[in-house]
């Protein structure tokens, strides 16, 4: 069994909206997969799928495709979740 680690997930813009908060420390694998990751984060906040292909991921601030690279990820690790800013 992998073992499991807590990550603070960060939401800004669009996806802070659709999740109604700004932060949240959840348990995931410590090896993972980017899409399985934003897989996790979108089974808590589903309304989050409306801007799966928007949305920029970062992980411990390195940007990182939803694709099926594996993060190797430790308890304390920062994921943001930043979607684009709309212009008006």
């Amino acid at each position: 069994m992998v073992p499991r680690g807590q990550v603070e997930v960060l939401y800004f813009a669009k996806s802070a909206e659709i999740a109604g908060i700004h932060s949240e420390t959840i348990s995931v694998p410590q090896e993972i997969k980017a899409l399985q990751l934003w897989n996790e984060i979108e089974t808590r906040h589903p309304g989050l799928a409306d801007v799966t292909n928007q949305v920029i991921f970062a992980v411990c601030q390195e940007y990182v495709e939803l694709g099926d690279q594996l993060l190797r990820l430790q308890s304390g690790d920062e994921i943001a979740i930043i979607s684009p800013i709309s212009a008006g």
